[in-house]
């Protein structure tokens, strides 16, 4: 066997330790799901049975329910997708050299985003850019910026020292070093990141509608403002229910993403 082949064995291992002692109960992966179910259903059926105004029916449509989650998915994803591609190789970049002495600074500020009033970083989204889409996205996007910069550098940080030496050792370069062992080992750790961002983006996400990005906040505006119980009671419940369900599928997908047999 060889010393590479021993080095990744070795990683494997640790890999695969991390992943299956942080692997949820079957309770977890029935009744999450289910809870979020439940609720949806329970409440649709609600508006349907219940004595509401003509108003509360159109607002709690099929056809307005789904354009309102599509728009809060839309802002939702993106806003994920970018604050992934820009705060993971921040992270990485962190424990690099030089650069790790700045670490707690930039983490430090990247704290801001989450210190600060959601509200008041989607107003200030809308105030730079307009209002609408764009503006939310960015908002969103610094707010779910610190767990996954802080988790790629407590994850990559928390890489054996000795397996990054023996790999450095048998010839291999930084750049293999940091794709073939400290990634893969440091992967659970920046997947949980992302995944407390996108929850946190998701159910933020309902604060867009004050600045005419839809979303299902858009049922709790207009409850509030209409005093539509119902219609603000729904919202709520979908909101919750989408960030339940948006937290069970990423806990799937790092499971899933984890690699095997390395």
């Amino acid at each position: 066997m060889s010393a590479t082949t021993a080095l990744d064995m070795e990683a494997g291992d640790k890999l695969r330790t991390t992943v299956t002692t942080d692997r949820p109960s079957k309770l977890r992966w029935v009744g999450q799901p289910l809870v979020c179910l439940i609720a949806v259903v329970g409440s649709l059926t609600y508006v349907r049975l219940a004595n509401v105004s003509e108003s509360e029916r159109r607002s709690l449509g099929t056809s307005t329910l789904l354009t309102l989650l599509r728009q809060h998915l839309t802002i939702s994803l993106i806003a994920t997708v970018l604050v992934s591609a820009i705060a993971i190789p921040l992270g990485i970049l962190l424990t690099r050299g030089s650069m790790r002495r700045l670490s707690k600074p930039i983490i430090t500020i990247a704290g801001f985003g989450q210190a600060a009033p959601a509200i008041g970083l989607i107003a200030l989204g809308a105030a730079i850019v307009g209002i609408g889409t764009t503006g939310a996205v960015i908002a969103l996007t610094v707010y779910g910026i610190l767990p996954i910069v802080a988790n790629t550098v407590a994850g990559l940080d928390g890489v054996d020292p000795r397996l990054v030496e023996a790999a450095r050792g048998m010839g291999m370069s930084a750049t293999s070093t940091l794709l073939r062992v400290e990634l893969p080992l440091a992967l659970a750790v920046i997947v949980a990141g992302v995944r407390t961002a996108l929850v946190l983006i998701v159910g933020t996400a309902a604060l867009a509608t004050f600045i005419g990005a839809g979303g299902l906040g858009s049922l709790i505006t207009t409850g509030i403002t209409l005093q539509q119980n119902v219609t603000l009671i729904v919202g709520a419940i979908l909101v919750g229910a989408l960030a339940l369900f948006i937290d069970w599928l990423a806990r799937l997908m790092e499971l899933v993403a984890a690699p095997k047999g390395i």
